[in-house]
Order: C-alpha cells, then structure tokens, then sequence
C-alpha cells in the first residue's frame, strides 16, 4: 500500500479510536468475588500489576503482596511459605491486563477477593479492578504483616458485602453507578483522578450512602463502611483505574492504530500496548520515581515504579490532567507551573482533547488524549504520570509519591514492530 493511503488509514484507525475512548460509559454494576467475576480466573492464580513477570525477577514490593497475598488466602502461614509456595511453581503469575483488570501498585488480586466489575454501557465489556486499602502499610506497597491480612479479610467479610448491597439497591433505580460524570465533576473540583481522588471520593459517598442506608444493614456495619470510605481520601482509586481500563479496552485492537491502549510497570519492567499491535508486550527497565518521601526516607529506598494505575494518563486523566489539580503538588511534589507544564507537553504526544474531561485553568480545554505512538518517538517525549512510591524491600510499603516518565526505548520498539507489522 502506498505511503499516502496508510497514513490516511493510520488516521483514520486513530480518529475512531479516540473517539471511542471518549464515547465509552464506564459504569459501577456489581461487586464479587474474583474467582467467579473475573473470566478465566483460576484458584491458585494470582493477578499482578504490569507486563508478565515470574517470582525469580520479582522486585520486592511485588514479592511482598504475593507473599500477604499467599498468607491471606490460607495457601501459607508465613513469610517462608508463602516465599517457598511461590518459587515451587505452583502459582500461576498473570498481568492483570490479560483478564481486562488493573490494580495499583502490586496490583495483585486473589482468587478470594472481592472485586468491583464496571461495565461500559457503550460497547458492552466488563472490567475489574480489587479495593483500595488505604495508603502506607497495605498489600498493594508490599507489606504483608498482620494488620495487614486483617485488614483484607475485613474488606472481604465487611465492606464487600456493604457495597454488594449497595450496589443493589442501586441497579433497582438505575442502571448503576455512572462513573464518567464523577471523574468529568471531580476534575473541575482539584482531583487528576489518579493520585488526587479527593473531590472523586465525595461524590461518590454522595451518591452511594443514600443506598447504602436503605440496604437494612446494621448500624455498626454502616458506620464502619463509611467512616472507612469516607477516611480514605482513595477510595475511587480502583473504580477510577477500571473505569479508565473500560475506555481504553473500547480503543484497543484497531487495525492500524499508533494509539496506546496500555501503560503499566511492575517494579522490574514497564510495558505498553498499541491499539494496532494488540496484545503484544513491549518492555523496558522500570525508571525510580522522583519525589516526596514520608518522614524518614528518602530516594535511596524508592523501588522503581509499579502499578497499572497509569491506566488513567492512558484514558486522558491523571497525570495528564495535573494542571486541573494544584493541590496535587503538595503530595507528588514539583510545583504548581510544573503541573500545568506537565499537561501542556502531554498534548504534543496526543490526537485530541477530551471532550468529556476538561481543565477550567487552561481555558477548560479538554484533557491530553489518545497517546500516539509516533508522536512520543518524533518528539522525544514520553507520558509522564504521578505515582505512589513502594520502599525497595518486601514488607515496608508506602514510602513516598512523585512522578515518573516511561522509557523512550518500549516506544521505539512498538513502533519498530508496527512497521513490520503494516510494511512500511
């Protein structure tokens, strides 16, 4: 095919990707459990954040929540057995992508836990993502101590069944909980709705807690369900990362899109995928985050970047709408000009401006959208997200927040395989 007539392809294959990134409706319809929501979910599986990865190249946040992970499902009793278990072979380690799911950080999810499914009432797919624990010394950063599985089995035994009721009464009025208008409200309130979920959170509450009042469940359980919501400035984290993962999935497998349907690290590597190029992994080193660290540590203790929660940036928030979210600073570090900096140099990397998500300070134009693949190699610039920071051993967790930018090389080679891939 002629040059001329595969890039009018290329931008066409963009233009519908982009505009059905921006048409998808993510919305909340159901809470389970993984083994009997997550299709093609096995008991001794466990899900994890980033491209595939096996225990032998593991970093040690990651060993650690599969270690919580092992002990929490009654597989081990301890950190030796859960190690032992997991170097014999006999877990199955697959990226949470590969089942359209996602999860922060070591975004490990079980076979026992409970998940939230969100549903895209556009083109029909279903996405999950586990809840979230709160911030510091919880599972997703690698720590694994007990108050760490008590913790989880409250989430299991507690709030999973509060929300299942609540989400109940809910689809008994409407169709769910539409999650687009709350991340659309959030970012004209301070949120990016990747590490600042604040404004998203309250929302949220808003409009749940009357349902979740009518599901006749104790008082005890219901002060417990909010006050740990409500406590939990990420709550919507997870729901936020399986609504983004719904509007990519509604852009992935195009032919001859350059878009990026997929970023994701998990502590060793980063990895991405491309609308054109399907399921294919290109990888590369995971960078260290820069940024601020809680008291008493410092960079040297910082684990390369983790996490799918770049699944955000991917669907045109987060990072890439710092400049909407000042206060976010105050947590991820830099300054307020760097977070609109940050945005700006986002739109030179991207095919349009959202339609849906906008930034009032930037003359409420819409948010960076559609990462395309040849404009990051072009131009030298690659997506730069906000992220959580893990301490580099198993078992400490959340240490710090910052930003990081992927490695340009994963770029170079998707790029090198999609004009394999298309003959150019």
């Amino acid at each position: 095919m002629p040059s001329a007539e595969i890039k009018s392809e290329i931008e066409k294959a963009n233009q519908q990707a982009v505009d059905r990134m921006m048409e998808a409706d993510p919305v909340w319809v159901g809470v389970g459990e993984a083994r009997k929501v997550i299709p093609g979910m096995k008991s001794r599986m466990l899900l994890h954040a980033g491209p595939p990865i096996q225990w032998d190249r593991m970093s040690g946040p990651m060993r650690g929540a599969v270690v919580g992970a092992a002990i929490y499902e009654g597989w081990a009793e301890n950190q030796t057995e859960a190690e032992k278990l997991a170097k014999s072979g006999h877990i199955e380690f697959v990226p949470n992508h590969h089942h359209d799911a996602v999860g922060p950080m070591a975004g490990i999810i079980s076979a026992s836990m409970p998940v939230y499914v969100v549903h895209d009432s556009k083109f029909g797919s279903n996405t999950y993502s586990n809840f979230n624990e709160g911030i510091g010394k919880v599972l997703r950063y690698g720590a694994y101590s007990e108050e760490v599985i008590k913790r989880l089995a409250w989430i299991r035994d507690t709030l999973a069944p509060a929300l299942e009721a609540t989400i109940n009464a809910i689809k008994k009025d409407k169709n769910g909980v539409a999650m687009k208008p709350i991340i659309t409200q959030a970012l004209t309130m301070g949120d990016d709705c990747h590490n600042r979920y604040n404004a998203a959170t309250s929302l949220f509450l808003k409009e749940i807690t009357p349902y979740l009042i009518q599901t006749g469940l104790d008082r005890s359980t219901l002060v417990e369900t909010y006050n740990f919501m409500a406590q939990n400035n990420f709550t919507l984290l997870n729901l936020g990362m399986a609504s983004g993962k719904a509007i990519t999935l509604a852009a992935h497998k195009i032919k001859y899109s350059t878009i990026v349907t997929v970023l994701t690290r998990n502590g060793t590597d980063a990895g991405i995928w491309v609308s054109g190029l399907e399921n294919e992994w290109f990888t590369g080193p995971a960078p260290v985050p820069k940024g601020v660290w809680f008291p008493g540590f410092t960079e040297k203790d910082a684990n390369p970047d983790l996490g799918d929660s770049a699944i955000t940036e991917t669907a045109g928030y987060g990072g890439f709408a710092m400049a909407a979210a000042p206060g976010i600073v105050s947590w991820v570090g830099g300054s307020v000009a760097y977070a609109i900096e940050n945005t700006q140099k986002m739109y030179e990397i991207t095919c349009a401006k959202n339609r849906n998500f906008i930034i009032p300070f930037l003359d409420f134009q819409g948010t960076p959208t559609g990462i395309d693949l040849r404009k990051v190699v072009r131009t030298g610039i690659t997506p730069t997200i906000n992220t959580g920071i893990a301490h580099k051993e198993a078992g400490i967790g959340q240490v710090g927040a910052g930003m990081v930018s992927f490695p340009l090389e994963i770029f170079k080679q998707a790029l090198k395989s999609y004009a394999q891939k298309y003959g150019l």
